[in-house]
């Protein structure tokens, strides 16, 4: 089934709708219960190119008590997110708008898609990674979501030959009412990524889940992709 997160996103000045469209009739699981999680915080790095010596960006991980985050990567359509905790590996779909201004969702429910008004994976900003969490009442891509833990890691493979390497801060849970725009789009200093699907209970009525799930991550390095991974 698709379902539903009715927020408002601003990029570039614009005030955007944003969905992954409603419910379809029938017994629909409940996903993994999301559970607020948060991780240690993040340390900016030193500047550096990104092109200097990529590859060296892999050492930027995570020590006793704060990860670093690594420079930002040129900008590169992605083509693959890979989630190795969840066992998730999905090509990705491009999003745009709809004619109502919401986000339009991936039409095959077994991919993720990315919204390309917004940044890049691996550039500057908070990119964003939206997924189905059920559909017509069976599992999809991101129905497991709320089970990524902080220190968990998120591969994103691009275009031109790289794979940004996000690490998971935290997770959170919200009421589709209640969801902080501005929280999770607001400018960064850094490269981010946000990972979108619903969560809680499934309402027959309304035909929606109750929540959103998000997971924040940011890059901690990048890798020359492998042939599996695109």
């Amino acid at each position: 089934m698709i379902v539903a997160i009715p927020v408002l996103l601003v990029v570039g000045g614009l005030l955007l709708a944003l969905g992954l469209g409603v419910g379809t009739g029938g017994q629909h699981p409940a996903p993994p219960r999301a559970v607020d999680k948060s991780g240690p915080p993040v340390a900016d790095s030193a500047p550096r190119s990104p092109t200097a010596n990529p590859d060296a960006d892999r050492s930027a991980g995570s020590g006793p008590d704060k990860k670093q985050a690594a420079a930002a990567l040129p900008a590169s359509d992605p083509v693959r997110v890979t989630i190795p905790s969840l066992k998730v590996s999905s090509t990705l779909e491009r999003l745009g708008l709809d004619k109502n201004r919401a986000m339009e969702t991936p039409k095959d429910p077994d991919k993720a898609g990315w919204y390309h008004p917004g940044p890049a994976p691996g550039a500057n900003g908070p990119s964003v990674i939206a997924g189905h969490v059920t559909w017509d009442g069976a599992p999809t891509v991101f129905f497991d979501l709320a089970r990524i833990d902080p220190g968990d890691r998120v591969e994103v493979a691009r275009e031109d030959g790289r794979t940004a390497e996000f690490t998971v801060d935290r997770v959170a849970t919200y009421a589709k009412d209640a969801f902080p725009t501005v929280e999770v789009y607001r400018n960064l200093d850094h490269a981010g990524l946000r990972l979108i699907t619903c969560g809680g209970e499934y309402s027959e009525a309304d035909r929606r889940y109750a929540d959103n799930v998000v997971v924040y991550a940011t890059l901690t390095g990048s890798h020359r992709s492998t042939p599996d991974e695109v």
